[in-house]
């Protein structure tokens, strides 16, 4: 379930995306690889994953909020979710590339 703060927080990693690997950057001497930003992204999401299974252990030992842990799994959901469909794209895009005529 999407919270709006999940909300703002993929809307900012999405501005922060365009914002360092736009369309045109990835050429010039300062602008971020492919390779680095989709390094980010992966560590992001397994950093979600981290944080979810801490919130759950904190949990599971009475020290957490069962709304922090639902928080951090809805948190973690987006973020595979997001990096799933990314990964379609890609495969998407890397077919149709596959398909054209030389």
């Amino acid at each position: 379930m999407a919270t709006p703060t999940i909300a703002a927080n993929a809307y900012a990693n999405l501005a922060r995306v365009l914002e360092n690997g736009g369309a045109g950057k990835g050429s010039e001497p300062n602008g971020q690889s492919f390779a680095s930003l989709l390094k980010d992204a992966v560590g992001s999401v397994v950093e979600s994953g981290r944080k979810s299974d801490a919130q759950t252990v904190a949990m599971a030992n009475g020290k957490a909020n069962v709304m922090d842990v639902v928080t951090a799994v809805a948190d973690t959901d987006v973020a595979v979710s997001t990096l799933v469909s990314v990964r379609d794209r890609v495969i998407a895009a890397y077919e149709d590339i596959m398909k054209m005529p030389i």
